[in-house]
């Protein structure tokens, strides 16, 4: 078995061990009066996850037929496994912050694997990885986007419901609109930073065997323009 091979088996085992946690989680969940089934998917935590498990597959199935990932594949690695990276460090700082003002948050097994142990993993496969260029600076805003989006959805959401699924949002839980407005512009710095902190990797060490798909360029393309420009000078 090659390297690759056993890439392309690891991403299906952690698409896997992801579909398993995002189930416990939900049915552990269901046990709860404010986690309940309608609110499941309102977090940023489980859309990205799910996000990140349907990658995995695709990810895992084209690293079984390919040697290299096409550019496409990088670029959207780079933006899903910002999220879930990012995601895990805010839930760390999140039941950081709960502890302090005395409020209790149970974490569950899933929540851990979802949290930290499949954004460890990720982080050690994409420096790691092989079959992987570079991904292009456009990541960043597209990273960035996403949340502010979702945070958008979910503030308009919960002036109805009466719940978010983060306290932050909640301008009852905090001190005032520049206590939310900070915590609010600290995650989407987190997000930027671990974003760029990806791309930068990624250009300063890519996996591929031949030249790295900059810019999101399917690498076969750009293989063959790299011939044709040989054939040219030849």
């Amino acid at each position: 078995m090659t390297a690759r091979t056993a890439f392309g088996c690891s991403r299906l085992l952690a698409a896997a061990l992801c579909l398993v946690a995002l189930a416990h989680r939900l049915l552990w969940g269901l046990g709860s009066q404010t986690i309940a089934g309608e609110n499941f998917l309102a977090y940023l935590t489980i859309q990205s996850n799910i996000a990140f498990a349907g990658l995995a597959v695709v990810a895992g199935a084209i690293a079984l037929r390919r040697r290299e990932d096409p550019g496409w594949l990088t670029t959207a690695r780079a933006i899903v496994l910002s999220w879930t990276i990012t995601a895990g460090l805010a839930f760390a700082l999140i039941v950081w912050q709960a502890g302090v003002r005395g409020i209790r948050i149970d974490v569950p097994w899933s929540d851990v694997v979802l949290h930290f142990v499949l954004p460890a993993w990720t982080v050690a496969a994409w420096v790691f990885g092989p079959g992987r260029g570079a991904a292009s600076w456009r990541v960043v805003p597209i990273v960035v986007l996403y949340p502010l989006v979702w945070g958008g959805v979910t503030m308009w959401r919960g002036r109805f419901v009466g719940w978010y699924p983060y306290y932050f949002l909640d301008l009852r839980q905090v001190s005032g609109f520049g206590e939310f407005s900070l915590t609010c512009a600290i995650a989407l710095t987190i997000f930027a930073v671990v974003a760029s902190g990806l791309v930068l990797l990624s250009r300063a060490h890519p996996t591929t065997g031949g030249r790295a798909a900059v810019g999101g360029a399917d690498d076969d393309a750009v293989l063959a323009r790299a011939e044709e420009e040989l054939a040219r000078r030849g």
